[in-house]
């Protein structure tokens, strides 16, 4: 499987409103022992984010994550921008999430996300 999609499959996770098809498809994406940060949470492991999820899923009903650039790679690690579209169509501030990829099984074992724009100095 490709960067793309692992990525791609990571993001699909995020829109899908079932726990255990959410787990099947972070199963496919993440490594077990995943590590996922954003300003407001720090969690380890599937199940565990398979639970965030849910939790953000369940303030957003309809809404879905979608990547919205390209993917940038080096060293063992990527970024890439993201957006929330709720169910009206409207959208939230684009995020960015960096993520180091395990070099054997090419899934994510640590992501890191932030929210809306970069702050201009």
């Amino acid at each position: 499987m490709t960067l793309e999609e692992t990525i791609d499959i990571y993001c699909a996770a995020w829109s899908e409103r079932d726990p255990s098809r959410r787990q099947d498809l972070l199963g496919r994406s993440v490594t077990d022992g995943i590590r996922y940060t954003d300003p407001g949470t720090d969690v380890v492991g599937i199940a565990a984010l398979v639970d965030h999820i849910s939790g953000v899923l369940s303030k957003s009903a309809g809404a879905k994550i979608v990547r919205t650039s390209g993917i940038d790679t080096h060293h063992g690690a990527a970024r890439f921008a993201w957006q929330m579209v709720k169910a009206d169509g409207t959208t939230l501030p684009e995020g960015l999430d960096v993520v180091w990829i395990n070099e054997e099984t090419g899934k994510l074992k640590t992501v890191l996300g932030f929210f809306g724009a970069l702050r201009q100095e």
